[in-house]
């Protein structure tokens, strides 16, 4: 229980920096679009996200068929991108916060790993367009 309240809380106050820091000039305005594949609670999680200048969305399901909407943060660096979030989920899960990095493996595919406190952690794979 005091594990998950500390990363709820580290989530929170990355994503708050996240939210102060300036965005460069040359954001990415195409689209980059990527699909998840998590567990949590024994449940395999899906999801499927997008973002452009700096700002992303994801639909995702979590156990007992919750569906829920994260809004992400990104802070895009060289080589990698770190994003924090926060969504809601259906099923009484309520409120999620959500955290992760994807890194650029080849001009437009990239692969990452996240965490979402409803989905769990999960590993990603996406296309720049």
């Amino acid at each position: 229980m005091k594990l998950q309240i500390i990363i709820k809380a580290a989530i929170a106050s990355v994503g708050l920096l996240f939210l102060s820091m300036p965005q460069h000039a040359e954001a990415q305005i195409v689209p980059i679009a990527w699909f998840s594949v998590g567990a949590q609670e024994g449940d395999v999680t899906y999801a499927v996200g997008a973002r452009a200048l700096g700002l992303g969305a994801g639909l995702g399901v979590g156990p007992d068929n919750a569906v829920g909407v994260d809004l992400l943060k990104f802070l895009r660096l060289p080589v990698l991108s770190l994003y924090s979030g926060i969504g809601y989920y259906t099923r009484q899960k309520g409120i999620a916060l959500s955290g992760g990095v994807q890194v650029s493996a080849r001009d437009n595919v990239f692969v990452g790993v996240g965490y979402n406190s409803v989905r769990g952690v999960n590993g990603q794979l996406g296309i720049k367009f």
